[in-house]
């Protein structure tokens, strides 16, 4: 069993670097052997394949990814951890810790130029967004994607319209990628506990988007306008957002069979879609 899930462990472990936690980066170790096996399931972890770890902490995951994995690159942030990954990690050939901000990381660079790779990751609410978009809009190889975030969060990226978490990030990442909620994990499995729930997602990103749309650019500067001000009408939020009149969009959206009062959270993605395509085509908004 992983050494690193037992409590009494991981606290000796920080006392002895006298390490301390930081909110900044929001970490939050799990000592639960079954969460952190449940999350390499969900991942599909084979023994061919590189995975690319975000925030690996103390290296819990890390461990139980070399376990599976051809190869684990752990990308870690905090200076203060790495002589604790080191430490930790010690004697595993296939482990890999690379200190640096992702965001700011040469992936192609780590792993290799062209080499497919899935990615597992802990990430903290503040910064989940960026580093979830970040991948799904770029060109690297990745084969998986699983995320250990926020339950709040993952609301917000499998939500359905209607719904208060449904939203612009909905949209766009679900226009990228199938969008799975594996699991909920409870704050007791944490040390630290965090004060909310996380959840395991998994997302497989999509070889042709689920919607045709004449200007991906127009699509999202629609979707993002539309949701910056929720309590308004969509067209009120396109006139104050877009500088689109009023008028204009309350014309094409009865067209399409919705009243002219309609907000943006009641659009689907298909539906937007079409909403972005009339008015491109109508050069109410350019394609670029």
């Amino acid at each position: 069993m992983n050494k690193l899930t037992s409590p009494t462990t991981v606290q000796a472990l920080l006392k002895k670097h006298n390490f301390r936690t930081s909110k900044r980066y929001g970490q939050n170790f799990i000592v639960d052997h079954n969460i952190v096996e449940r999350i390499v399931d969900t991942a599909e972890i084979t023994e061919e394949d590189i995975v690319l770890e975000v925030g690996p902490g103390i290296g819990t995951m890390t461990l139980a990814l070399s376990e599976r994995a051809a190869q684990v690159f752990a990308v870690e942030i905090d200076t203060h951890l790495i002589p604790i990954l080191e430490e930790t990690t010690a004697g595993r050939e296939n482990i890999t810790i690379h200190h640096g901000d992702i965001l700011k990381t040469d992936v192609s660079a780590l792993i290799g130029e062209g080499v497919p790779f899935k990615i597992v990751a802990n990430l903290p609410y503040y910064i989940t967004s960026p580093i979830i978009m970040g991948f799904l809009e770029s060109d690297l190889p990745i084969q998986g994607m699983t995320y250990l975030i926020q339950k709040e969060v993952g609301d917000r990226l499998g939500a359905e319209p209607g719904t208060k978490e449904y939203g612009a990030l909905t949209i766009a990442c679900q226009y990228y990628a199938e969008v799975s909620v594996a699991f909920k994990v409870p704050p007791t499995v944490f040390i630290p506990r965090p004060r909310v729930d996380s959840a395991v997602l998994h997302l497989k990103k999509r070889e042709v988007p689920p919607v045709e749309v004449a200007s991906k650019e127009a699509f999202f500067k629609i979707v993002k306008a539309s949701f910056m001000n929720r309590r308004k009408t969509l067209a009120n939020g396109l006139q104050m957002n877009l500088g689109i009149p009023r008028e204009i969009t309350q014309t094409i959206l009865e067209s399409m069979g919705y009243p002219a009062t309609l907000r943006g959270e009641k659009l689907s993605d298909m539906e937007f879609a079409r909403l972005s395509n009339l008015l491109v085509e109508q050069k109410h908004l350019g394609s670029n």
